[in-house]
């Protein structure tokens, strides 16, 4: 493997050529970017090896701007004339493109003057034996948990090494490496007619901190066999808890909602809610791009903005819009530096454990499957296929399946009741699990 210093050196080269063959070729204006991985994966299904894929991955991409005309392309090929052949591509499509006043590169003032060291990369040997041994144990652990456990859907062992390099004709060119393992396992339970599914993974920048494989196959099975002997629900309004798996999907159709091309094009049920309550008061959403060595860290944007430390929600109030530089334009306002996403949103808790949030809760649902895609982020109609465990007394009685889960997004998160310290952070949104005080629950 080149050593990654010197693949940063490589690629800001190619960026800087393309940047340079821009200038030459008419483009008044030119953003380039490249992104090189190297990464293995294995699975390892009924004790057996099942794939091995080796992965080396890169790509330039560029866009050009004659005036306010927009062209791009993109070469997996770094050599000069390649590189020339694709900008002469973009600068012709630029040509054919219509005029629109909010094109063009973020604006100068606003690029990272300083690449801030995330910690985002922990390189280890991309080795077939080692990942292969990973697999195994994870599944073999799972296996052992029970003789109801009688299929596997398999255990992966993930690894990727990379770096991505950013450039315009600003004069900006910085780059940064990064590293992510992971390791899951999927699980059949079976108990007579009946056969359920699940998972467990781990993600990381490092690979010693991922899970012991042991753990993450236990989990699964256990996980499985959870789901076993299901029942219906009757039909009616109930609270519900969503487990700190899928709690973030919540937050992730916020997300949705406030970012400009849903705003400009005004289909966000969000329309016009800046400095508005959208959250309960007791609520704050934080984000951190520097966090180390988290998944969702970043010093800069897609389009070289410094990214910097934002409150997104405070007191329930909803503080900012997430704009790239021509959502931004389009909107009459400045980019927040959220071209390519979000990072690290930290969302505030009130309870120690979602332990706490199910007695709080009583009776009603505890929800660990979300289904389907039945929202509309025009209106915040939410309609989603759920499974997920019935709770009495605030204590898990079994296991419930085969319903549905209605409600409005905007009643969703202005109505939450509590969120647990049980904070998921294998994600952008590092949110606990979240108590919702009713929806509308579609049974038998």
């Amino acid at each position: 493997m080149q050593p990654i210093q010197q693949q940063l050196i490589d690629i800001q080269d190619a960026v800087s050529q393309v940047l340079d063959f821009a200038k030459t070729a008419g483009a008044t204006a030119a953003e380039a970017s490249m992104s090189k991985v190297q990464g293995i994966s294995v699975t390892a299904r009924m004790q057996g090896v099942e794939t091995v894929e080796f992965t080396n991955d890169g790509g330039l991409g560029i866009a050009v701007y004659v005036g306010q005309q927009k062209g791009s392309a993109s070469t997996s090929d770094l050599s000069p004339e390649a590189l020339k052949l694709t900008v002469e591509k973009a600068v012709a499509i630029a040509k054919h493109t219509e005029n629109d006043i909010c094109n063009g590169l973020a604006d100068a003032d606003l690029m990272a003057s300083e690449i801030v060291d995330c910690d985002l990369y922990h390189p280890v040997e991309l080795d077939t034996e080692q990942a292969l041994s990973l697999a195994l144990e994870t599944e073999k652990a799972a296996l052992e948990v029970s003789d109801k456990i009688t299929n596997s859907d398999g255990a992966t062992y993930n690894a990727n090494i990379g770096c991505r390099v950013y450039g315009n004709s600003h004069g900006f060119l910085a780059g940064y490496p990064s590293s992510r393992y992971a390791l899951s396992c999927v699980m059949i339970a079976t108990d007579g007619d009946d056969m359920q599914r699940d998972y467990a993974y781990g993600i990381n920048r490092q690979a010693d901190l991922l899970p012991n494989s042991q753990a993450i196959g236990i989990e699964a099975a256990n996980n499985a066999l959870n789901r076993l002997n299901a029942r219906k629900v009757q039909t009616g309004k109930y609270p519900v808890v969503f487990d700190r798996t899928i709690a973030s999907s919540l937050f992730g159709h916020l997300v949705s909602a406030i970012s400009g091309g849903s705003l400009y094009r005004k289909s966000s049920f969000l329309l016009d809610s800046i400095n508005t309550q959208i959250l309960p008061e007791w609520l704050t959403i934080q984000e951190t791009p520097h966090l180390s060595s988290a998944l969702a860290s970043s010093p800069f944007d897609h389009e070289g903005v410094a990214t910097i430390e934002r409150d997104i929600v405070l007191d329930g109030v909803l503080q900012t819009y997430l704009l790239t530089s021509y959502s931004a334009r389009k909107m009459g306002l400045t980019t927040t530096g959220h071209a390519g996403g979000i990072h690290n949103w930290q969302v505030s808790s009130t309870h120690a454990t979602q332990a706490d949030l199910l007695s709080q809760m009583g009776t009603g649902i505890l929800v660990t499957e979300l289904m389907g895609q039945g929202v509309n982020g025009v209106t915040g109609d939410y309609s989603r296929g759920a499974a997920g465990y019935w709770v009495e007394n605030g204590v898990i009685q079994y296991p419930i399946h085969e319903f549905t889960l209605a409600s409005n997004l905007k009643e969703m998160l202005a109505n939450i009741q509590g969120i647990a310290a049980d904070t998921e952070v294998r994600g952008s949104v590092h949110t606990g699990s979240i108590l919702l005080d009713e929806m509308q629950v579609g049974g038998e």
